[in-house]
């Protein structure tokens, strides 16, 4: 088998391939003796059907599939191996039937060719990069977040904000009497937690009630759309809950109200387990750190977009192969008119000269992505997730099995790759670059990403 490239504009090419009988008969062969092998064919055992006739029955449809994989994975094969560089994928000249009587065959690819040009990433390039200040209206924040989510459930006098209040559920007829029919709805030993509901005014009702005292509110309001919800309040179904319109009274017997955590060594320890922390003043300290920690992935996501854009601008001046790029668009969707798809390579234009720039720096910074990368990742992830649900004590055992059982999902592992494999790259990017330094409000910072988009 004979492959060729031939230019036919600088970044426009042919590939031409030559396939002689001795190149595929023996696969066609053999693909058609385990179709016989395999397949029930009437009249026959399996296994014991001629060659000539399963060329009969089978020859065009295991000659031409035989044919395309073989070719275009030699197709590939050529561009690798002689270090060609494509956009999009090789795109067949002509497309017809094979013709089962002729023995040698010419097959031809056109190919969009990647242009030439130099990246050279130093000093002379300037990225800014913004860190987004701790504001003392955040640490007040993460305080007494922090405290709550340590603190501890007590009885209380009065219904405050976060109170969780028990007591009996009964049903209201539209007098505003309790029903006492056989299918009423009573619930004798019930909770409710208005913080929680989707109707503020439902939950206000209880807002400054002691016990002893009644409240009528409308748990189908108080619910909203959560069935789920409303039904586990009612101690009923799902289906008899989404039925619910009427009042209800609640008795209140019980009001359990949240005790944030007092500061103290006990609480330092929870909160940073591992850290020395050992008063006030480094409980704060350490506050800060744990906010600028979590403002800067914003920080260093807007870096990376400017740094993008900068480089884009500075190294993509190059022309590409746009007319086979938007037949190649239109090749993958027959449903793509010639204007969708010039409209779609526009689109996708910024983008492809990135991924230019990109693997230009990633080849000369000899960027790759190790396992050790990839779990070493995996785990920040982890971190992250478990910092979203208050989980900030996590050992790294349990960081780490977490990460590994990340990574065992392939299509979620492929995407942590290219993560992984983008850090890695502006991470390498921000030692070659000069830095300009900003510390802006998250007000500010908020307004530079709003006009970006």
């Amino acid at each position: 088998m004979q492959v060729t490239l031939e230019k036919t504009k600088d970044l426009d090419a042919t590939i031409k391939v030559e396939v002689v009988e001795a190149d595929y008969a023996k696969q066609v062969d053999n693909d058609l003796r385990e179709l016989g092998r395999t397949r029930q064919i009437p009249g026959f055992r399996k296994g014991h059907v001629s060659i000539d006739h399963l060329r009969r029955l089978f020859g065009r449809d295991v000659k031409s599939h035989v044919l395309n994989d073989m070719v275009f994975k030699n197709v590939i094969d050529y561009l690798r191996e002689n270090k060609i560089d494509i956009l999009g994928e090789p795109l067949p000249k002509k497309v017809e039937e094979i013709d089962l009587k002729q023995k040698d065959y010419t097959f031809e690819y056109e190919v969009g060719l990647a242009p030439e040009f130099e990246v050279e990433v130093n000093k002379d390039i300037t990225v800014p990069y913004y860190t987004i200040a701790v504001s003392d209206e955040m640490v007040k924040e993460q305080d007494a977040s922090l405290r709550n989510r340590f603190g501890s459930q007590e009885p209380g006098d009065t219904v405050d904000a976060t109170a969780l209040v028990k007591g009996a559920i009964m049903e209201l007829d539209a007098e505003g009497k309790v029903v006492t029919t056989e299918n009423a709805i009573q619930v004798i030993n019930g909770i409710v937690s208005p913080q929680h509901f989707a109707d503020k005014a439902e939950a206000d009702k209880f807002l400054g009630k002691k016990v002893g005292d009644k409240v009528v509110f409308n748990p189908a309001k108080a619910e909203g759309s959560n069935m789920a919800a409303l039904a586990s309040m009612l101690n009923i179904s799902k289906e008899r809950a989404a039925e619910v319109t009427a009042d209800f009274e609640l008795a209140i017997s019980e009001i359990i109200v949240l005790k944030p955590a007092e500061l103290g060594e006990t609480y330092y320890k929870e909160v940073f387990p591992g850290k020395e922390v050992k008063d006030e003043k480094e409980y704060f300290a350490a506050l800060n750190e744990l906010i600028a920690r979590e403002l800067a992935p914003n920080s260093d996501y807007k870096f990376n977009i400017d740094a993008r854009d900068i480089l884009v601008e500075k190294f993509g001046n190059f022309e590409l192969p746009a007319e086979f790029l938007k037949k190649w668009l239109g090749a993958r969707n027959d449903k793509m008119t010639d204007e969708m798809a010039a409209d779609e390579y526009n689109k996708m234009l910024p983008s492809i000269k990135w991924e230019l720039v990109k693997n230009k720096i990633a080849e000369k910074q000899d960027i790759k992505v190790t396992e050790d990368d990839m779990l070493a990742f995996a785990k920040q992830v982890a971190l992250r997730q478990f910092a979203q649900y208050g989980m900030l004590n996590m050992t790294d055992d349990v960081i780490t099995d977490y990460a590994k059982r990340m990574l065992e999902d392939k299509n979620y592992a492929r995407q942590l790759y290219e993560q992984a494999s983008d850090t890695k790259l502006f991470n390498a990017i921000r030692a070659l670059v000069t830095i300009d330094q900003k510390t802006v409000s998250l007000d500010e910072f908020k307004k530079l990403v709003n006009a970006e988009d």
